[in-house]
């Protein structure tokens, strides 16, 4: 680095230490008073946050029509709302334990270090310092050829010092500063990354416990055809002793039995992979925990107050990050335009040096210090130009960035509405049709057993049947995870008394 440097430095060691401590802490006064007079310029733009506009949601009326039994929950809270004690036992134990989370808020302890740091820079720094040292000089070094012709020369030398030390440089025009504000942005955007974590994990945890609820029902269901089907097959088989049916249809009955085994393989692994997905969330080995009863139901998806589109910039975590990162960039350029100017630094010493320790402590060894500094990069401006420019892309990038964090955010939002609604619809409509062709296949098997209608009826009322029944069972999962995607998108998952802003305060206090 090029640049120009002046110092002013003032030493002595007078008669009495008394004027010397008065003469520097003059100099010293004068030199901080004509900074100071001359300091409070900050170099950069002020940061202002950019004004997003977003329309309500186009999707939020068919969600806020739906038939709920139960109001809507709290969204820091909203797993509650499903009613299932079993569900908020996994949510708060996947928030009590997962390492994700974990990691995210050792990341917001580093960013919070690193904002007290930069804040730290701006304060005058202290240090005492004492050192004693013994050394026997050389005759053949200059001091030593010297000092060997006169008389009660002693090779054997010691030397001991003592003082404090105080510097300090002078935030003339706000670099300094800048570079606190950029690292107290970057400890918010570390804060609202770990709140967008802890709404992920919750998020997921619910997920992996709706798909297992799905896939244990989807079990239960292929088991009870598997029952149904080995019947079938036995009336079957009966039938043809007596030489009422053929051995086709008892071909038939038979693949029908296999289909309906087959079906459990892929559901099973399904299962497991959940569960071991639902341990791991949780902190844990997989195998630990994730095995539930399974008895248990896929619950009912409550109702969701949709709010304001322009809720989500300060909810939706990723987007706060987004401008708080966006902030960051901002004061980084006022850091790299103060580069232009020069930057004053003040030092001052008060110490004593002598060469018996006993003696130390004598205005005879008093040794004052003073430093009034100047750092001028005057001949760098060129690599302070390339440093300004690229403070001015990357602060356009985050703009973007934050920009497209908004419109994704409602993207998800009105994704996650429209497979709620359209899910839940699907659900009902399947219900109906679950209901007739039970009726069918019951009529179908009737007439089989009384000779009216051939076998072929009755394994095709089957197989409709069982499609229409697993069909249904995913479309009640997936409603269930849709409304829990409704939520993620919401922002749901974190405290809401306080705004963000609060949430995420000022890492240089803390």
């Amino acid at each position: 680095m090029t640049g120009l440097v002046l110092a002013a430095v003032s030493t002595a060691a007078p008669r009495s230490p008394l004027p010397a401590r008065k003469r520097l802490a003059s100099a010293t006064t004068l030199a901080g008073v004509l900074l100071l007079a001359l300091g409070g310029c900050e170099v950069g733009a002020e940061y202002r946050k950019p004004v997003s506009e977003l329309a309500d949601f186009h999707s939020v009326d068919a969600v806020e029509a739906r038939d709920a039994t139960a109001p809507a929950p709290r969204l820091d809270t909203w797993w509650e709302g499903f009613d299932d004690p079993e569900l908020t036992r996994i949510v708060r134990r996947a928030l009590d334990q997962n390492l994700d989370l974990a990691a995210a808020l050792a990341r917001v302890e580093q960013a919070r270090a690193a904002a007290r740091g930069s804040g730290a820079a701006l304060l005058p720094s202290f240090d005492l310092s004492t050192q004693a040292s013994r050394q026997r000089q050389s005759l053949e070094s200059p001091g030593g050829a010297i000092g060997r012709n006169l008389p009660g020369y002693d090779r054997n030398q010691s030397l001991y010092d003592a003082g404090v030390a105080a510097s300090w440089e002078i935030d003339l025009f706000g670099g300094l500063q800048r570079a606190a504000e950029a690292a107290t942005a970057e400890a918010q955007a570390a804060n609202a990354a770990h709140l967008g974590t802890r709404i992920s994990v919750a998020a997921d945890a619910a997920d992996a416990y709706l798909r297992i609820r799905g896939d244990q029902a989807r079990i239960a269901l292929a088991d009870e055809q598997v029952e149904t089907d080995a019947r079938l097959l036995d009336l079957v088989r009966r039938r043809h002793a007596q030489g009422l049916s053929t051995e086709r249809e008892v071909a038939q009955a038979e693949a029908l039995l296999a289909g309906a085994r087959a079906s459990l393989q892929p559901l099973r692994i399904d299962l497991e992979a959940q569960s071991n997905r639902l341990d791991v969330l949780m902190g844990a080995q997989p195998g630990t925990y994730a095995a539930l009863d399974p008895s248990g139901t896929i619950p009912t998806p409550p109702a969701i107050a949709g709010g304001k589109a322009t809720d989500l910039l300060r909810r939706r975590p990723d987007i706060v990050a987004a401008e708080r990162r966006l902030a960051a960039s901002s004061a980084r350029i006022g850091g790299a335009i103060s580069d232009y100017y020069p930057k004053f630094s003040l030092g001052a010493l008060l110490g004593f040096e002598g060469s018996a320790s006993d003696h130390l402590f004598r205005a005879t060894t008093f040794q004052p210090q003073g430093l009034l500094g100047l750092r001028w990069r005057l001949f760098d401006f060129g690599k302070v130009d390339a440093e300004v420019a690229a403070a001015r892309g990357a602060e356009a990038e985050a703009l973007a960035q934050y920009r497209q964090s908004v419109l994704h955010a409602a993207e998800d939002v009105e994704n996650a509405f429209t497979a709620l609604v359209q899910l839940e619809a699907n659900a009902q409509e399947l219900e109906r049709e679950v209901s007739a062709l039970a009726r069918a296949r019951d009529l179908s098997q009737q007439a089989y057993q009384g000779g009216v209608s051939p076998l072929t009826d009755v394994l095709d009322a089957s197989r409709q049947l069982l499609a229409a029944q697993d069909a249904h069972v995913r479309a009640r999962t997936d409603a269930a995870r849709a409304a829990v995607s409704a939520f993620r998108a919401l922002g749901g998952g974190w405290s809401s008394d306080t705004d963000l802003g609060s949430e995420v305060a000022d890492a240089r206090n803390d």
